[in-house]
């Protein structure tokens, strides 16, 4: 028999490896607390101390209070919960108004779209070349009847970090709600909800080596907001059900581990994502970084390839043994450009041409010298077959 291909998981982006005491933490947890975190007798007072333990755990990674964090069943839920539910709770006040961008993550971009079926007026207001949206142009979507501005923290696709807590002075200076989508960011960068300003942050578990199924919401205490889903009084009756103890659990431990190694990992990353950089530029002609030279998220590279669907890289990498993506996974299986790319106005083609690589905890320098190596003949060979490079 051959040896087994060697695989190198590149796509931190769409998830990350359960890390291992995660996963001990949560196998404990359900063989230990199975009482219902809501029961007064012994094994529920149980389970709730575990919750509050992790919620504790959660809100120190952020800066925040732990009565102001929600658990949720993901980052998708936690955008919802913001966005709606600040839109149903204002509604009666006569804002009919939302200000988002054009990068948000699918989870932002869907929901605002039903929001505007119900009647809401939504401005998307657009990055420049290198995408990054400007406070300026938020300034100028804010209108009187605004009711909520919700801008990402770090872009899922190319990284670029948004200056949110610029644009959230802005907006709360007026009156109005400020929610970021921080799923890229938190457990990457340092996240404080205080410093952005915000009065909503939306996280995930599955993004910071937790267990998916899992996110939260922060709400900062006073503001007001419907409830997406009815029933009992959970969650301080934000978010009914029986919670996901486990789960949360494993949220918790992650979120601290992520705490105490944010900036080792940060830095790290940051040296191995420039190095892979301009292994690629140096080595693959006709290769550009999206988003270059802004502040971005350490671990994320978003590469355009000249003459290359990038479907069939991705396809060609898969069989060589390296996990990328071209955007994200949310949005995979669909033969449309990426609307991140679309928004930053690049040519067709070039949206359609980029890979992401996002790295994590456990790539190595040596992930990286093998995929410098094994791009530039992949690349060629497909050019070869096709060349679809603008004349």
């Amino acid at each position: 028999m051959g040896s087994v291909r060697t695989r190198i998981y590149l796509d931190h982006n769409a998830t990350t490896p359960v890390d291992p005491a995660v996963i001990d933490a949560v196998a404990d947890a359900m063989r230990a607390e199975f009482g219902n975190a809501s029961s007064v007798h012994h094994f529920g007072q149980r389970a709730k101390a575990r919750l509050d333990d992790a919620r504790q755990d959660l809100a120190t990674l952020i800066g925040a209070a732990p009565t102001e964090v929600v658990f949720t069943s993901g980052g998708t839920e936690a955008d919802n919960l913001a966005i709606r539910g600040a839109a149903e709770a204002l509604e009666p006040l006569g804002g009919r108004h939302l200000v988002t961008s054009s990068l948000e993550h699918e989870a932002v971009l869907t929901t605002m779209r039903a929001l505007e079926r119900r009647g809401w007026r939504v401005t998307r207001v657009a990055p420049d070349a290198q995408g990054v949206v400007h406070p300026e142009a938020i300034a100028e979507a804010l209108t009187d009847d605004t009711a909520l501005l919700s801008l990402m923290h770090g872009n899922n696709e190319i990284g670029t970090l948004q200056p949110v807590a610029a644009c959230a002075a802005l907006a709360r200076a007026r009156g109005i709600l400020v929610h970021t989508d921080a799923v890229q960011t938190v457990g990457k960068v340092p996240v404080d909800v205080h410093a952005l300003d915000v009065d909503l942050l939306s996280l995930s578990g599955h993004k910071i080596y937790g267990p998916k199924g899992v996110g939260a919401l922060w709400i900062r205490r006073g503001t007001r907001l419907q409830s997406a889903m009815t029933g009992g009084k959970q969650e301080r009756s934000r978010r009914a059900g029986t919670e996901n103890v486990p789960a949360i659990v494993g949220l918790g431990v992650a979120a601290r581990l992520a705490g105490a190694r944010l900036e080792t990992d940060a830095a790290r990353q940051a040296v191995l994502r420039d190095s892979l950089e301009q292994a690629i530029l140096a080595r693959v002609p006709g290769t550009h970084v999206n988003g270059a030279g802004q502040p971005r998220v350490p671990n994320t590279t978003n590469i355009g390839f000249e003459g290359i669907e990038a479907e069939s890289l991705l396809i060609a990498l898969d069989l060589d043994g390296f996990a990328v993506s071209t955007g994200s996974a949310c949005s995979s299986g669909t033969l449309e450009p990426s609307h991140v790319l679309k928004a930053m106005g690049l040519p067709l083609h070039e949206t359609q041409n980029a890979l992401r690589i996002s790295l994590g905890r456990h790539t190595t320098p040596d992930d990286i010298a093998a995929l410098a190596d094994a791009l530039p003949p992949i690349v060629a060979r497909l050019r070869s077959l096709t060349d679809r490079r603008p004349a």
